[in-house]
């Protein structure tokens, strides 16, 4: 069946066009234009017409660690590794599968009402196995989130048991899994080994080497921390690029976490080997990570888009607010107010990450997923509306978003969740934490 969706808005062709609409059909975007002409031209088509609504494409949170928005609000104000001491790992040998998708629902509801409507979730809890993968999975699909199920390949014998996986176990295992989806056009799994510090060189290869064959990109944290650098200098006698450059690993198909520490000639040598950023400002700015030289790095030629990472280390889950987040961080460190636009961070919250993910998301135009959100150009923190633009990337405030749609299917509504109760994701956390009140 055929839907029309029309707005006093529409965001498509780089602009905001008036009394616009998107013809819908099976999940898919056919036809994008005026609304006059649409209805003209499919006459058939069920219209749905958003009154004082503006349509936009929906955001794309390109690096997120779901389980984290369980232990939100714990180990704040510490440095990094006290934080990941006092948080992350203490708190892992509590998960089970059903924890796991519990923090799942509890990441990817939040997502949907900021208007995130596909997340790269990083995971690395595997306890062995692919059940907690598929907790993860269960909870996107029970929301209705797209989701790239970035699984982690770990075997740093500093971290807790339940991330650790031998390099034949964790590309089976990642293997199994992404042919097990493929052609799901809701699920997509990609190789991701962790980081030059908590993946070995064998690890890394292999994953990249899994990317090669199952035709994906593959995510890897990079500098994030200061005493990564020196870690991979100490070890290697290479700064962290220029190590992944050694073993093959840095080119197109990596999809870089962070990269905070880098000198000049690592900026120059990712932008030649043409790999990609996800950003995460928010979360850099919590950890006291440092700043991301993101005009440089563009300047390169690296694609950046954005990631929220996990919700105990930024603490909130929203794709607009990193777009203001990047914008702002890079004027005042770089003390120059045009060193970045708001056209540049808004391309990388949305369609950026749909290139870098390869999929055919972040814009509103026909053979596109049908990933939309409405706002309320009558919301107060839209005002005035004749600088809807400016204001969405820098003003915007999530009560704005009114409708999240994924696939052609409304997921979120009018301030609720339409797929999982809201109230019983609150009630599945809260005992939860009741249940761990007495194991710690």
């Amino acid at each position: 069946m055929r839907q029309l969706y029309s707005a006093d808005y529409v965001y498509a062709k780089n602009g905001f066009q008036r009394d616009s609409g998107l013809l819908i059909e099976d999940g898919m975007i056919l036809d994008v234009g005026e609304t006059e002409d649409l209805l003209r031209r499919y006459p058939d088509a069920e219209h749905v017409r958003w009154q004082g609504k503006a349509i936009v494409p929906g955001t794309v949170n390109a690096h997120n660690h779901s389980f984290q928005s369980l232990l939100r609000g714990i180990a704040i104000d510490k440095p990094f590794l006290e934080w990941r001491d006092q948080a992350l790992y203490r708190y892992t040998p509590l998960l089970d599968e059903e924890a796991i998708y519990t923090g799942a629902l509890l990441a990817f509801g939040e997502m949907l009402r900021y208007g995130v409507t596909t997340v790269s979730d990083f995971f690395y809890v595997h306890n062995g196995g692919t059940a907690f993968d598929e907790a993860v999975i269960r909870a996107a699909r029970d929301l209705g989130i797209r989701l790239v199920f970035a699984r982690t390949m770990y075997d740093w014998s500093g971290a807790p048991f339940a991330y650790r996986e031998t390099v034949d176990e964790a590309t089976e295992r990642t293997r199994t899994l992404a042919m097990k989806y493929q052609g799901n056009p809701m699920v997509t799994v990609h190789p991701a080994p962790h980081s030059p510090h908590a993946a070995s060189p064998e690890m890394i290869r292999a994953g990249h080497r899994l990317a090669l064959d199952l035709d994906t990109p593959f995510h890897i944290h990079v500098a994030e921390e200061m005493f990564e650098v020196e870690e991979t200098l100490r070890d290697y006698g290479l700064r962290p690029i220029h190590y992944l450059d050694s073993l093959g690993v840095l080119d197109e198909r990596m999809i870089a976490i962070h990269l905070v520490w880098l000198d000049d000639t690592e900026v120059e040598l990712i932008g030649r080997r043409q790999g990609s950023l996800a950003y995460c400002p928010s979360s850099n700015m919590f950890l006291a990570d440092g700043v991301t030289r993101i005009p440089d790095l563009v300047k390169s030629g690296v694609k950046v888009a954005f990631g929220t990472d996990g919700a105990c280390s930024n603490n909130r889950t929203s794709v607009f607010e990193e777009m203001r987040m990047c914008a702002l961080l890079q004027k005042v460190s770089r003390l120059d107010g045009t060193c970045i636009t708001a056209e540049q961070v808004y391309r990388m919250g949305t369609a950026n990450a749909g290139e870098i993910l390869r999929l055919p998301i972040g814009s509103l135009e026909p053979g596109k997923h049908a990933d939309f959100v409405s706002l309320d150009i009558h919301d107060l923190s839209l005002a005035p509306a004749n600088q809807l633009f400016a204001n969405m990337v820098y003003a915007m405030q999530p009560g704005a978003v009114t409708h999240t749609v994924v696939g052609g299917r409304i997921v979120y509504e009018k301030g609720s969740i339409q797929t999982v109760s809201e109230t019983d994701i609150g009630k599945r956390v809260n005992e939860l934490f009741a249940k761990w009140s007495g194991m710690l």
